[in-house]
């Protein structure tokens, strides 16, 4: 429950420094323009670190052999336990 009072806080303080900005009158006008798409940049930004975390989660995945076993020795007994049943079950 502290994280969600945490993560709406972080965002709630974000929000109202946006309001102040889209509010201020001492801008200029080239920074009036971008203030309003802030969000907009926020969210891009957000999902360009989130795109680079899956990559770079997938570029370093550990490669883990004696879960491959344990995997293949519970396919092994799946297949066994449908065959008892009855059930075809189609080998490479």
């Amino acid at each position: 429950m502290k994280q969600v009072f945490k993560f709406f806080g972080v965002v709630g303080t974000l929000v109202a420094l946006w309001i102040a900005l889209l509010l201020s009158t001492e801008l200029s006008p080239a920074v009036r323009l971008v203030v309003p798409y802030l969000p907009v940049y926020a969210l891009v930004a957000l999902g360009c670190y989130g795109l680079g975390m899956v990559g770079y989660g997938l570029m370093v995945f550990p490669t883990c052999p004696e879960e491959a076993v344990l995997l293949q020795k519970d396919i092994d007994e799946a297949k066994a336990f449908l065959k008892q049943k009855g059930v075809y079950v189609a080998t490479q």
